[in-house]
């Protein structure tokens, strides 16, 4: 079994810091920032979280090909897995429509844009020319890495939709499908089995890590109301096929979303937050993750990946789930 945490890019860089020493120490295998618009650089918080760390796998969850070019993203993955001796790994996808609108990006042909990203990523990395005519990349035969990378960079998929999963099966190293409900893994493990399929691959070749939100406390109160503020900021962009699983729509989040994008009333988004809304994340004590967690390991888990909020107290969180959760996984490895 191999676990991780996912973080957002919203903290002190200091914070990282701590936080990927802990994670490191209380056995989790990877760490992964997110790279949202307007907050703090991954790349940068990665950087320097590899200079504090020895072991633990570093990983950027996720970047783009619309915002960060796809020549550069290349660079900052053999750079960053230089710089952390073999420890990094790539995380892409198209990125969230609703961001990428900030900035006046619409996100074309957004499973072509990774697809052909992946592909000319893993040229440069064998020290090949990039050179593609394809419908989202345009590169001449001097694309290529000027400096030889120290080895081929793991890349994972970020994945909502069904096309996007098969592309975990067909192109990736691993996937980061998001699991909101933790439940919908058995919705999602098909398609990355059809993938897998048709270009002929093991699955066992495929890390798939079960990507869910879970806030851990002793304090079932502070744990959910984290829970409830992660919900209302991010609910209205889940894709439709996730909600559906819990009887919802898009339409549902609207009055959340006005009050949060144009009221900045945060309260006010939280108290209209549902209790099926809730049930995208996990939140309470250890014995609740691990009874809502049993189920996922039933279902053919062997990857999971720990998300945001994590907790009220993201210190306390990581130690809880390190001490208390993942022991409790491993004999069923």
């Amino acid at each position: 079994m191999k676990f991780s945490l996912r973080l957002n890019n919203d903290h002190p860089v200091s914070t990282y810091l701590r936080l990927a020493q802990l994670a490191e120490d209380v056995g989790f295998n990877q760490f992964w920032v997110s790279d949202d618009l307007f907050l703090r650089s991954a790349p940068v918080i990665l950087s320097a979280a590899a200079q504090v760390t020895k072991t633990i796998e570093l990983g950027t969850c996720i970047v783009n090909p619309y915002t960060l070019h796809p020549a550069e993203m290349a660079m900052m993955a053999a750079t960053l897995d230089e710089l952390s001796q073999g420890r990094f790994n790539l995380g892409i996808s198209s990125g969230a429509g609703d961001f990428l609108g900030w900035v006046g990006i619409t996100a074309d042909q957004p499973r072509t844009a990774v697809v052909e990203t992946v592909t000319a990523i893993r040229k440069l990395m064998r020290g090949e020319k990039a050179e593609l005519n394809g419908r989202f990349l345009k590169w001449s035969s001097e694309a290529y890495l000027r400096f030889t990378p120290q080895r081929e960079v793991p890349i994972y998929v970020g994945a909502m939709s069904p096309k996007m999963l098969q592309e975990i099966g067909r192109i990736a190293d691993g996937g980061l499908p998001l699991l909101f409900p933790p439940e919908h893994y058995s919705n999602v493990m098909p398609h990355i089995i059809d993938g897998a399929a048709q270009a002929n691959r093991d699955l066992s070749e495929i890390d798939v890590a079960a990507c869910i939100w879970v806030s851990i406390s002793d304090d079932y109160a502070a744990a959910e109301d984290v829970l409830r503020e992660k919900i209302a900021y991010y609910g209205h962009a889940i894709s439709p096929l996730i909600l559906q699983q819990l009887g919802l729509a898009q339409a549902d989040f609207s009055d959340i979303e006005h009050a949060i994008m144009r009221e900045s009333d945060f309260e006010k988004a939280k108290a209209l937050v549902t209790p099926d809304m809730m049930q995208i994340g996990i939140a309470g004590s250890t014995d609740i993750i691990i009874e809502r967690l049993n189920h996922l390991v039933t279902l053919g888990v062997r990857h999971i990946s720990f998300g945001p909020p994590l907790g009220p107290d993201l210190e306390s969180a990581i130690t809880l789930l390190g001490k208390e959760v993942l022991p409790y996984f491993q004999p069923q490895i």
